[in-house]
């Protein structure tokens, strides 16, 4: 007998199929079967956190030959994303800071890039550390971990990729932060109609919140 998880993917799967075959019924000759080839990149900006690479591709025509296409990408960092939630208290964690891409000193939560070999709980703690002063206890039932998932932050144009997560603490210590020469950030405990009401408009930040908006209406604490 098919266990229960096995059955959900082969649903999806299954769903996955029709869904493929009626957007092919829509294509204009390209095989999106076989796997784009890359002809020819070039790095052409290199900057403190990301760099830009100019990208010649190859798509494979479904009766035969290629079609090249040129895109640029931006090449960052994994990052992680974390709403953090003072469970005894019922509190969440929020941050304020100047952000150049929207101009403005923007509402958020906590988030960071990941250094190289870094473990994504790794980073996740130690930017939570740097930024806020926020360190849960040494202790495996301080902490439980709701990994929402991983997120391209914008496919189109760049490979930075998002694991996003709510650390719901039951027990943690605050120490001194340790923000990085150019950086500055506010950081504030508020309840949940509060960080309801902020706009934030980082789009990882509102899928980390949307989660935590439905556990709350599933466990019935917004009833």
């Amino acid at each position: 007998m098919a266990d229960s998880g096995s059955t959900v993917n082969a649903t999806v799967s299954n769903d996955m199929a029709r869904v493929t075959t009626r957007l092919g019924d829509s294509s204009d000759g390209i095989d999106m079967d076989v796997p784009a080839r890359v002809v020819s990149r070039q790095t052409v900006y290199t900057g403190a956190i990301f760099a830009v690479e100019d990208m010649r591709i190859a798509l494979r025509r479904a009766g035969g030959g290629e079609i090249e296409v040129r895109r640029q990408v931006l090449r960052h960092a994994p990052c992680v994303v974390m709403l953090v939630h003072d469970e005894p208290r019922d509190l969440y964690l929020v941050e304020r800071e100047y952000r150049a891409g929207s101009d403005r000193f923007a509402y958020g939560i906590p988030a960071g890039l990941m250094d190289d070999g870094e473990s994504v709980m790794g980073a996740a703690l130690r930017e939570l550390a740097e930024e806020t002063g926020v360190v849960p206890d040494d202790d495996p039932d301080a902490m439980r971990v709701d990994r929402v998932g991983g997120f391209y932050s914008s496919e189109g144009m760049t490979d930075e990729y998002a694991n996003v997560m709510v650390l719901h603490l039951s027990r943690y210590t605050h120490r001194s932060v340790r923000f990085d020469p150019d950086e500055h950030v506010e950081s504030a405990w508020v309840t949940w109609r509060e960080l309801s009401a902020l706009p934030i408009a980082a789009s990882n930040s509102v899928i980390a919140i949307q989660h935590e908006a439905l556990r709350r209406v599933r466990a019935g604490l917004d009833a």
